[in-house]
């Protein structure tokens, strides 16, 4: 299968399901939570809830840029979110602070993502470049394409492992949310329709990743028959 055939799928998989999220949220960004809480309010109460004081909410500029940092501990919330009292503010919100209570918690796949971090930040800068010399230079030196394909597997797995932190972040933000009432009977599948196609543009990541990983296999697997034939 030709990489151009698996990169543009992917590309346009991606497209259309952002195009959905963003729809979605647009969507749910005009009905109101019956708490008539902010996101900002929404994310402060859940970390009390928790018990958790040493965390900051902070507004982040950007859209759908909602993320909670680790390293200086703050649950970043971009503007739609920060000061909106609609039901995506309060699902966005509480998923992210799903993460912080994950970390809390000692939520074991969230601690192999984050011990993961370090390699994989230094397999991003790298992989690409180790790759196409790796295929320029297949016929030569396949040993480089192998070292290539050992690097982009870290970054798949990072993919794998980012993908039940991303669900479970969901289930306890929904869960929260209508244990706190926050969301009621007829909000709660508006909170879970939105976080679900949040989690998609996940999940075709990491299908993207895979399907890349096994190409530049498929590449080096078959060099190496041919030299072993011809040996």
């Amino acid at each position: 299968m030709n990489i151009w055939i698996i990169v543009i799928a992917v590309m346009l998989i991606s497209f259309t399901i952002q195009q959905v999220l963003e729809s979605k949220f647009s969507k749910y960004s005009k009905v109101p939570n019956p708490s008539g809480l902010t996101g900002a309010q929404v994310a402060e109460k859940m970390l009390d809830w928790y018990g958790i004081h040493n965390v900051q909410v902070r507004r982040t500029n950007g859209v759908l840029t909602d993320h909670f940092d680790p390293r200086s501990k703050t649950v970043n919330l971009s503007d739609a979110v920060y000061s909106s009292s609609s039901i995506a503010a309060a699902a966005v919100a509480a998923h992210e602070c799903g993460h912080v209570v994950q970390h809390a918690q000692g939520y074991a796949p969230v601690k192999l993502r984050s011990a993961l971090v370090p390699a994989v930040n230094f397999c991003n800068m790298t992989v690409q470049w180790v790759l196409l010399l790796g295929v320029m230079l297949v016929n030569s030196f396949p040993s480089i394409l192998w070292l290539g394909i050992a690097l982009f597997a870290m970054t798949t797995l990072f993919s794998l492992v980012t993908l039940p932190c991303e669900i479970n972040a969901s289930s306890r933000a929904v869960s929260w949310l209508t244990s706190s009432g926050i969301v009621d009977d007829r909000t709660r599948p508006m909170a879970i329709d939105a976080l679900k196609w949040a989690a998609y543009t996940y999940v075709i990541a990491a299908i993207g990743s895979i399907a890349t990983l096994l190409y530049y296999i498929g590449i080096a697997t078959r060099i190496l028959f041919q030299k072993v034939c011809l040996s």
